[in-house]
């Protein structure tokens, strides 16, 4: 009883304070919450980003110090026993175990519940080891916070939209950067008591629950967007070229069904990604598109009531304006084209001849022209707010030089993406009106409500009978004999397109090297419902027109995508427009 005594004495009055402070360090722990990130969808629910269970691997320092475990190297013994586990370095983890003035280490992040097991069985053995006394328990002080990883079920598919989620669970890239703080939801906070480096049931605990993210629907379409992201990269692969991407809208509301490039990366394997390759370049490339935007030229031309597609232009096989002599793609004698032969044979002489009709001076033509361009869209954002977006570049009339003034008409001396050139033809399509492209259809927060996305804006560029003339032009590019789109017919279907063969400007010598195929076009003609529109950035091996690089990629895209949508074909055929004329009838 007086040895009791004695040591009640000294550990409720000599020592209390001591013991208490102890007692406080080893007892109480404050660990974060990860909310569980939203998850994005196509717009049919498949998921193309979403999370799983998974663990990050943290550790108290304290309990690594040789008052907590009779060792002075706990440190490194527990880092030599954890780093073959998560696969990491054993001098990184013994330095962040020996850091007595903190409390928190995170060893490992995102970890597999396997793993997580793992370690618990090695944690488990080394206790019974250390109760027989013929070992020491060195892991004590290593605990789990449950988490999520993110993953994307599809790998590469659509990764330069969806982007990716770094290190620290944060967006890196594309709609995950975008949207971080939506789909991030609200981290939270638990405190409880621990012993031995075992929670306290007893003890209590004082919790902030997390709050989870938003889930996304996206406008994508999963099995349309891996049509066009094969289409593409087996294109870019065989042409041996920089890049390419391509383009799916529906017509009638503007929601992108497809963005896809080539070359991608898996978001899954970030290590193993291009650093230079994880933007979006169907939205950050600007490049000059070539004849794919004569059509802007030609709806100028036939709203402001200049031409019509039967108007008579003569085309020589020189046109010297300015400080040159203007060509066409191949020489040729004079030519007596139709306006809408002009298109169908995408001839830069005779689009810069029915360019010159919109007004008295040149100075007047151009203002008009510069108009029409921006009223379809170049020169500002799409609308998307996509990070690393290009606006393109459309200098003001009045600074347009001596070639521009003539060169612009046919599509060179300004520069687009992807989606602005796309968004031109999906206008036509939609009988002239405009509808700002979008990419989220809508959203489910935490409380499980539907919102849908806020409806595009919607701007008449030219009328409903220009649109429709405008339309049966682009078809005659691709039924007539000699038009340049024919690569782009679709047995039962009535297809309006347009070639373009730009000369590409090399973005680091800025100087004009190889070339930028495109096609563009639309179907079903009669009634349309679907806009593809494919670039491919400086072929070398093989053809390097639009026609022959293009054009297959937009066929077996804009087959898959009818297909996919249950369009069915049209009652009647369209055998074209005249596309020239006698000069001596």
């Amino acid at each position: 009883m007086l040895a009791f005594g004695i040591r009640l004495i000294q550990v409720q009055a000599v020592g209390a304070a001591g013991y208490a402070e102890q007692a406080a360090l080893n007892r109480y722990v404050t660990v974060p919450l990860a909310a569980q990130r939203g998850d994005i969808t196509d717009r049919n629910g498949t998921a193309l980003a979403t999370t799983v269970d998974s663990y990050d691997i943290t550790a108290d320092p304290l309990l690594f110090t040789e008052a907590e475990t009779g060792v002075t190297d706990a440190p490194e013994q527990a880092a030599a026993l954890l780093a073959p586990i998560p696969g990491r370095d054993q001098a990184e983890l013994a330095a962040l175990l020996d850091d007595a003035d903190s409390r928190y280490a995170a060893l490992a992040r995102q970890q597999t519940p396997q793993t997580w097991r793992q370690i618990q069985d090695l944690r488990t053995a080394l206790g019974e080891q250390a109760a027989k006394g013929t070992g020491t328990q060195v892991l004590a002080g290593v605990f789990a916070e449950e988490n999520s990883k993110r993953v994307y079920p599809n790998e590469d598919l659509a990764a330069a939209v969806l982007g990716f989620v770094n290190a620290e669970g944060h967006g890196g890239g594309g709609l995950e950067a975008q949207y971080d703080e939506q789909l991030s939801g609200e981290d939270g906070t638990v405190t409880y008591a621990q012993s031995g480096g075992r929670r306290v049931p007893t003890a209590g605990e004082d919790e902030q629950p997390a709050v989870p993210g938003t889930d996304m629907e996206l406008t994508l379409d999963r099995d349309i967007q891996w049509a066009a992201q094969s289409a593409i990269t087996e294109q870019v692969e065989e042409s041996e070229a920089d890049g390419g991407y391509v383009v799916v809208q529906d017509t009638t509301t503007g929601e992108i069904l497809a963005l896809a490039s080539a070359p991608g990366y898996d978001p899954n394997d970030m290590a193993e990604a291009d650093a230079e390759g994880l933007g979006n370049p169907a939205l950050e490339d600007a490049f000059e598109l070539g004849s794919t935007s004569k059509v802007i030229t030609m709806a100028a031309v036939l709203e402001e009531q200049a031409a019509t597609p039967d108007t008579h232009v003569t085309v020589p096989n020189r046109l010297p304006r300015a400080d040159r002599n203007f060509a066409d793609h191949e020489e040729h004698p004079t030519l007596y084209l139709t306006l809408a032969g002009v298109l169908a044979q995408s001839s830069n002489i005779g689009t810069i001849l029915a360019a010159e009709e919109l007004g008295d001076t040149q100075a007047e033509a151009n203002s008009v022209l510069y108009s029409y361009l921006r009223a379809f869209g170049f020169g500002e954002p799409t609308g998307l707010g996509f990070p690393g977006e290009t606006p393109g570049i459309l200098a003001p009339p009045e600074d347009w030089d001596a070639s521009q003034q003539y060169t612009i008409p046919f599509g060179q001396g300004l520069s687009v993406n992807a989606v602005q050139a796309a968004s031109v033809y999906s206008t036509i399509a939609n009988g002239g009106e405009r509808i700002t492209p979008s990419l989220v259809r809508g959203t489910t927060g935490p409380d499980g409500q539907y919102e849908p996305a806020p409806e595009p804006e919607r701007t008449r560029v030219v009328s409903e009978d220009t649109a429709h003339q405008l339309t049966e032009m682009l078809e005659t590019v691709v039924v007539d004999p000699d038009g340049t789109g024919s690569a782009a017919q679709i047995p039962g279907y009535r297809v309006a397109g347009k070639t373009g063969t730009a000369n590409r400007v090399d973005p680091e010598s800025g100087r004009y090297e190889g070339y930028t195929p495109s096609f563009a076009g639309f179907a079903p003609a009669d009634d349309p419902r679907v806009t593809v529109y494919c670039v491919v950035q400086n072929p070398t091996a093989g053809g390097y027109t639009g026609s022959g690089v293009c054009g297959p990629v937009f066929n077996e895209v804009m087959r898959f995508s009818l297909a996919a949508l249950e369009v069915p074909p049209p009652g009647e055929e369209f055998d074209g427009l005249p596309v020239t004329f006698d000069p001596d009838a």
